[in-house]
C-alpha cells in the first residue's frame, strides 16, 4: 500500500538562501536516489503552523522506511538539520489531496 512521509519544518533565520539551493540542488535528487518521490511542498504564510510542509510519496511502509534508514538520508538529514529548526515527520497510508 501506497504511503506518504509527511515532514514539517522552519527555515532557520539567515539561512533562507542556503535553504532553498539545498532543497533544489541536493534535497529533491537526493531524497528520488533513495525512491521516495515528492508530491506535495506547502509553505506557511500566515499563522503558527510549521513553515514549511513537504510529502513524500513511497510505494510501501517498509520502503519508507528502509529510505529512512540508510546512509543517504543520513547525509541528506544532517544538511537539512543545519538548515532548519522545529523538524518533524510522520508516515500515513496515501490519499488524494492535501494530508497534514
Amino acid at each position: 500500500m501506497p504511503v506518504k512521509l509527511l515532514m514539517t519544518w522552519d527555515i532557520s533565520p539567515d539561512h533562507e538562501q542556503d535553504y532553498f539551493e539545498f532543497v533544489i540542488g541536493e534535497f529533491v535528487p537526493g531524497v528520488q536516489r533513495l525512491g521516495l518521490q515528492p508530491v506535495e511542498a506547502w509553505a506557511t504564510i500566515y499563522g503558527s503552523h510549521p513553515q514549511i510542509l513537504v510529502a513524500m510519496l513511497s510505494e510501501s511502509l517498509s520502503g519508507a522506511r528502509q529510505a529512512m534508514q540508510s546512509d543517504g538520508w543520513n547525509q541528506i538529514a544532517d544538511k537539512l538539520f543545519a538548515l532548519v529548526r522545529n523538524f518533524d515527520y510522520k508516515i500515513v497510508p496515501a490519499r488524494g489531496g492535501f494530508q497534514f
